[in-house]
C-alpha cells in the first residue's frame, strides 16, 4: 500500500537508509566476508544489553527466543513463576504449559503494573508449596513492556525480587529494548529477548538474546530433551566448535542483519539517551493532543511506556471506525485493543518513523478530520 504509515506497536516504518540495506547483495551466513559484520552488530547488542555476556540472533520470531529460553532453563515438570498483566503476559504462560513446564502464575489487573511487593509475597507463600507439589519454581519470566495495555514493569525492582529468592530471570524485552534502558548485567538478568523491529527501527525477521554465565550452566545442565533448534545447548556447540566461521546452527537472514547493524549504528551516532528521549517526545506530544480531544491515556502515567500509547476512546467515538477513517483516508495504520479490551481502547506506537514529528502531527490532524466528519465535538465538554 503506497506511502502506508505505521503507527502500531510493530512492525514499524523504517528509515530508508535502513530498509535499503534488504536490496543489497545478499551475503553469505558464513566465512571471511561476514563474520566481521557479525562481530561488529554483536558487539553493538552488547553495548545496547549493556553486557559482557552473549548475545545471540536467532532468525525467528521473538516468541520463539523466549520458548527457547524458557524451556532450556527450566526442565519440563518443574516450575516458573509468571507474573502477569496482559495479553503478552498470558502468552507467556502458555509457552510454558506448552513446554510441559507448570506456570505459577500471579495475575495482576489489566492495565495495572506488576508490583514488586506483591511479588515477594506470592513467592514466599507459594515456593513451599511448589516444592511440596513436585513443581519446585526455578525462574521467573516477566513481560517487561506489556503492548497490550502500554504499561511498562518496573523490572529493576522485579529482578531484585528474583535474586532474593535466588531463582533465574527471563525477560521479555520485545518492546522496550531500545527504548528504554535496560541494564542485564547490573541487574542480573538471565535471558532478554527482542527483537530489531520495534525500537530499534530494522525489519523483522530475527530475535535477538542476551545470554549469562548462569543461564548457560542452566541449560547445559537441563535434564530434559525439548527439540533441536530452540535448545540453547545446540546454540552452545556451534558457538564452540564453529566459534571462527559459523557460531550458529542454521542459516543466517543476512540482509535482515545489515539493517539491523545500519540501525544500530544509527542509534549510537545519534546518542542512546537522546533515541531513548525521542520516545518520550514523540509519546507526550500525541497524548497531549489526543487529551484535548477528550481522549485518555489507559493506564497510570507513571506506568506508561514511552514506546507505545494505549488511549481510552470516548463514548462517542467507535474505535473501529476511527481506524477505518485513517487507514481509508489518511493512511496511517494504528491498532485496537485485545480481547477484553477490543473497542475500548485504540494503539498508537511511536517507534521507528511513528517518532518523528511529522508523523504525530498528521496523526493528529487526521483524528480531528474524523471527529468533524462525524459531526463530533473537537473539545467535548
Amino acid at each position: 500500500m503506497p506511502d502506508l504509515r505505521l503507527m502500531i506497536p510493530g512492525p514499524v516504518d523504517v528509515d530508508d537508509e535502513v530498509l535499503a540495506a534488504i536490496a543489497e547483495p545478499t551475503l553469505p551466513h558464513y566465512g571471511a566476508k561476514w563474520m566481521p559484520l557479525f562481530e561488529a552488530t554483536t558487539d553493538l547488542l552488547k553495548r545496547l544489553f549493556e553486557t559482557e555476556g552473549d548475545v545471540l540472533m536467532i532468525p525467528g520470531p521473538g516468541s520463539g527466543a523466549l520458548e527457547a529460553g524458557i524451556a532450556s532453563l527450566v526442565p519440563a515438570g518443574e516450575g516458573i513463576c509468571i507474573p502477569e498483566n496482559g495479553f503478552f503476559g498470558f502468552r507467556t504462560i502458555q509457552i510454558a504449559e506448552a513446554c510441559g513446564i507448570h506456570p505459577w502464575t500471579l495475575t495482576f489487573p489489566v492495565g495495572e503494573f506488576i508490583d514488586p511487593a506483591r511479588l515477594r509475597a506470592f513467592l514466599k507463600e507459594t515456593l513451599p508449596l511448589a516444592n511440596a507439589e513436585g513443581h519446585p519454581v526455578r525462574a521467573i519470566a516477566l513481560v517487561h513492556h506489556e503492548t497490550s495495555t502500554g504499561i511498562l514493569n518496573p523490572l529493576r525492582e522485579i529482578a531484585e525480587v528474583a535474586h532474593e529468592f535466588n531463582l533465574l530471570l527471563i525477560v521479555d524485552a520485545v518492546a522496550s529494548f531500545g527504548g528504554v534502558p535496560i541494564r542485564v548485567d547490573a541487574w542480573g538478568i538471565d535471558i532478554c529477548i527482542s527483537v530489531p523491529n520495534k525500537c530499534l527501527g530494522a525489519p523483522p525477521g530475527v530475535a535477538l538474546m542476551s545470554v549469562s554465565k548462569r543461564a548457560w550452566e542452566t541449560a547445559e545442565n537441563n535434564p530434559c530433551a525439548h527439540g533441536w533448534y530452540l535448545d540453547l545447548r545446540t546454540w552452545a556447540w556451534y558457538r564452540t566448535n564453529w566459534k571462527d566461521w559459523h557460531p550458529y546452527p542454521t542459516t543466517l537472514p543476512t540482509n535482515n542483519i545489515v539493517a539491523l547493524h545500519r540501525a544500530l549504528e544509527g542509534i549510537f551516532s545519534k546518542g542512546v539517551e537522546a533515541h531513548f528521549a525521542s520516545f518520550a517526545k514523540a509519546s507526550q506530544v500525541t497524548r497531549e493532543g489526543l487529551a484535548e480531544m477528550g481522549f485518555s491515556l489507559f493506564t497510570n502515567p507513571a506506568y506508561a511506556a514511552p514506546m507505545i500509547s494505549a488511549i481510552n476512546t470516548r463514548p462517542d467515538v467507535n474505535v473501529s471506525e476511527l481506524q477505518r477513517f485513517l487507514l481509508d483516508e489518511h493512511n496511517i495504520m494504528i491498532s485496537g485493543g485485545l480481547g477484553d479490551l477490543h473497542g475500548k481502547i485504540f494503539r498508537i506506537g511511536h517507534m521507528g518513523r511513528a517518532k518523528d514529528a511529522g508523523y504525530t502531527s498528521q496523526l493528529l490532524d487526521a483524528i480531528r478530520a474524523f471527529l468533524k466528519a462525524k459531526g463530533l465535538p473537537l473539545h467535548p465538554a
